[in-house]
């Protein structure tokens, strides 16, 4: 399976650059996978397609803002570090740059003082391990310096950190958001629960890796990286339920997609479960919990591409991504959303 049968051409127009001003007014392309029609939408629409006893299946994690920009102690230089895993101890797994001059024991200065940090080692692609030092907490601190890690195909400045977050947003733990969410106002899903549509919440720290291409030709050299998720016993219970009285269960973003079908047993059912997933899902993977999903606009190439393929088909995605150009989509992050029913 070559990468490049995971290509398309996306007019770098297309890509969205500030979301919408009303969060559910994006547009929504329905993908039937059986078929490979479309219909054109809105994303309010989407209710015509939910049904009673349905489980819609959202992600609850939070975005932190990661981004921070200080100086190092000794030379005053330019420094930025993006947190990308906590570890222990206030020790996190972080990007920096420029990288080559982070060697161990360089001091690094945020915010004038309030956050000060030092490179302990060296890890895997060059990543540095830091260990933070300051007074009070972390998270109120990280709020007052940080900024949102956008992805690095959004060059607008973000008005409004909340904008990069969905409204259900509960857990800290992302460097990235779970773009699908963005669409849904605490209206809309107010009117989904109305109709009897179940709602679980289950928890997946989105990683930077989301946005890594693919660089191996044969997909399936590739390695992914390695995400913590959660499942609720609350919500195994209800995703069990739907699934054993015939209805459907549909995942929002392919974050739930991914925490879903590590998380379940050979016969699709669910338990309380933490742990790290590197589920890599791509054409030939048969699933065994979800039976349809919102979901936005992916990068070329990408595995995320690949994820959506193994659902509805490389064919049938891939038309309906050139139909979605033609139609003039927006794409990304901040982008349209599309049903696959």
């Amino acid at each position: 399976m070559n990468v490049k049968d995971f290509d398309y051409d996306l007019p770098e127009e297309l890509i969205a650059q500030d979301p919408l001003e009303d969060r559910s007014s994006s547009r929504l392309m329905v993908l039937d996978r059986k078929t490979g029609e479309v219909e054109h939408k809105h994303f309010t629409d989407i209710l015509e397609y939910l049904h009673p006893g349905d489980c819609l299946v959202i992600n609850n994690t939070k975005v932190i803002p990661a981004r921070l920009f200080g100086v190092k102690e000794e030379t005053q230089a330019k420094i930025e570090v993006l947190l990308l895993k906590r570890k222990e101890n206030d020790v996190w797994e972080t990007l920096v740059k420029p990288g080559k001059k982070a060697k161990p024991g360089t001091k690094i200065v945020f915010g004038e003082g309030l956050l000060t940090g030092e490179v302990i080692d060296v890890v895997d692609e060059g990543n540095r391990l830091i260990q933070f030092h300051y007074e009070g907490i972390f998270e109120e601190i990280l709020d007052q310096l940080g900024q949102m890690p956008l992805p690095p195909y959004i060059t607008h400045q973000l008005q409004d950190k909340n904008r990069y977050q969905t409204v259900y947003a509960k857990y800290d733990g992302s460097a990235a958001a779970p773009t699908a969410g963005l669409h849904f106002t605490k209206e809309l899903l107010e009117k989904v629960k109305q109709m009897g549509v179940e709602i679980a919440e289950i928890t997946l720290h989105v990683g930077l890796g989301t946005f890594r291409p693919v660089k191996v030709e044969n997909v399936l050299d590739h390695h992914m990286h390695s995400e913590f998720y959660m499942v609720s016993a609350e919500a195994a219970e209800k995703i069990n339920r739907a699934k054993e009285s015939g209805h459907r269960v549909i995942a929002v973003g392919t974050t739930s997609t991914r925490t879903l079908e590590a998380a379940a047993d050979k016969n699709g059912r669910l338990r309380e479960i933490s742990g790290w997933t590197e589920i890599f899902i791509y054409p030939g993977y048969q699933f065994k919990v979800i039976d349809a999903l919102i979901t936005n606009f992916h990068l070329p190439q990408s595995t995320l591409v690949m994820l959506v393929s193994a659902l509805a088909g490389r064919e049938h995605v891939l038309n309906a991504y050139k139909v979605a150009v033609q139609e003039k989509y927006r794409f990304f992050s901040f982008g349209d959303a599309m049903f696959i029913k």
